[in-house]
């Protein structure tokens, strides 16, 4: 019952946010709030201490159902989230103050919170397929929020990419419902022996081809096109796209669907694992090359985000335990990491309408709250050892080379050239920030300054945890460690 309360009580919410008069914005506020706090109480206190048994929400024929389990992986993913969506919330009070419907974006905002819940808590691929295709539909609004002729195409493109990704996703939920023992996840998969040996080359097929369907959310390539053009959008939607509600719900579904649908044993060594694995290397490194090649500020973190993402993925097609404990670990650190980098992005636009990395130059000077902290992103996401960064890099470098697969010791070499180019196109913003040409007009930051506490809390808190990551990570990996092994 308490998963389900998590789950429905931002979901009603915000149908309540949608009745509230738009007169009173300060009230609004406080009813968003508070929907929100009361959710990440009632999520994190399902995270500490899981209940037992699952939930039935709906019954259908053959023992099929949507219904709701928490098990260790399912507890990490639901506690970030129930970590990230109150600070996002704070965040995007200041950042929205003056936009012209509030009401909408609120609604759809607070709604996409219980969907997302609603993927981590799935206790089968039916239940995560339902809330992985009504995220979809509650974060098309939020993109299109704007109304511009840019963010209809953006929903449209968005729009178009993930339904043809659930396409592709939806035959591997109809094979595992008529091969499998049974759609619920089970680390190592539900595929028996005998099913193996009989459709083995079959399910291979269908594997890859499901595999390419989650993987649109989370941007790998060649589906990767819809994630910066979905950067029109308001920054608290974007940083949220970007570092947990739908990439990560991508990357999520991912882990999933390889190590408790299929089971990493079966695709181990087969031409499907290098398959996918070579897609992951190749996004890894075109991410970063346009990343360096991009100069819009939110366009340029976007593209980070592809390459990064397909860090996590990597980790996943590893498939050993210690390649799952690795995806995990950098699915967790790059929250964090990107959410902050966001967020320091958003505050910049929101304070100077400044949205291209030329126009950056001396903005550290007026803005050394904001550029101190995207500093500390801008190194964790690079991998400089004592931040959150290095820890997940190493975890999966680790994993690369303990597998003994030469694609996988390609994928290690990938991630050091990926750390290369991420130096290059976020320090070279550092160094505009703080360090601008000897010709720079000090009159241009006039009236420029830190915003206000709503924006500064919430990104000092995550660039804290971003310290704190990289310094005190030894529980956390002890916990990844052991869902990855199975003993949690």
């Amino acid at each position: 019952m308490l998963l389900f309360t998590a789950i429905m009580l931002p979901i009603l919410g915000s149908i309540l946010i949608a009745l509230f008069p738009g007169k009173y914005p300060r009230t609004r506020q406080i009813i968003v709030l508070l929907v929100v706090l009361l959710t990440s109480v009632f999520a994190l206190s399902a995270v500490f201490t899981p209940p037992e048994g699952r939930f039935p929400i709906v019954l259908f024929v053959n023992n099929l159902s949507l219904s709701l389990r928490l098990d260790g992986l399912g507890r990490i993913f639901g506690g970030l989230v129930a970590v990230l969506w109150p600070m996002a919330t704070l965040y995007a009070f200041e950042y929205m103050k003056h936009d012209a419907n509030p009401r909408s974006f609120f609604m759809f905002y607070t709604m996409t919170y219980g969907v997302t819940l609603g993927i981590a808590f799935s206790e089968d691929m039916l239940t995560m397929y339902f809330f992985y295709e009504l995220l979809t539909l509650c974060t098309l609004p939020l993109v299109l929020h704007t109304r511009t002729r840019e963010a209809v195409l953006a929903s449209r493109k968005y729009l178009y990419y993930s339904l043809g990704g659930a396409a592709f996703a939806f035959l591997g939920l109809v094979y595992l419902m008529m091969y499998g023992v049974s759609v619920d996840f089970q680390l190592g998969g539900v595929l028996t022996p005998e099913t193996i040996a009989q459709r083995g080359d079959i399910l291979l097929v269908i594997y890859v081809i499901a595999f390419l369907g989650f993987s649109v959310k989370a941007a790998m390539f060649p589906f990767s096109g819809w994630l910066p053009t979905a950067g029109v959008a308001p920054t608290p939607v974007t940083a949220l796209l970007h570092a947990v509600a739908v990439v990560k719900a991508g990357a999520f579904a991912l882990i999933r669907l390889t190590y408790y649908s299929f089971g990493a044993d079966f695709l181990r060594g087969t031409w499907a694992q290098s398959a996918v694995m070579g897609l992951t290397i190749l996004t890894i490194i075109y991410g970063c090359s346009r990343a360096l090649k991009e100069t819009h500020f939110k366009r340029r973190l976007a593209w980070s985000t592809v390459s990064n993402l397909s860090y996590i993925l990597f980790g996943v097609t590893i498939m050993t335990p210690l390649g799952l404990a690795g995806a995990i670990t950098h699915l967790v650190c790059h929250a964090f990491m990107k959410i902050t980098g966001f967020f320091c992005a958003g505050a910049v636009i929101h304070q100077t309408e400044r949205q291209y990395v030329h126009q950056l130059n001396g903005l550290g000077r007026s803005m050394p709250a904001i550029f101190g902290c995207f500093t500390v992103a801008s190194l964790a996401l690079m991998g400089v050892p004592g931040l959150a960064g290095f820890i997940s890099k190493w975890s999966l470098a680790q994993a690369a080379i303990q597998s003994g697969s030469p694609l996988a010791a390609a994928g290690a070499g990938a991630l050091l050239i990926s750390a290369l180019l991420t130096a290059c196109y976020l320090l070279s913003i550092v160094v505009r920030a703080f360090f601008p040409p000897a010709d720079f007009d000090e009159r241009s930051l006039e009236g420029v300054r830190d915003p206000g506490w709503m924006m500064l809390v919430p990104i000092f808190l995550l660039a804290g945890v971003v310290i704190f990551l990289g310094l005190c990570s030894t529980p956390l990996l002890q916990f990844i460690a052991g869902v990855a092994g199975g003993q949690i």
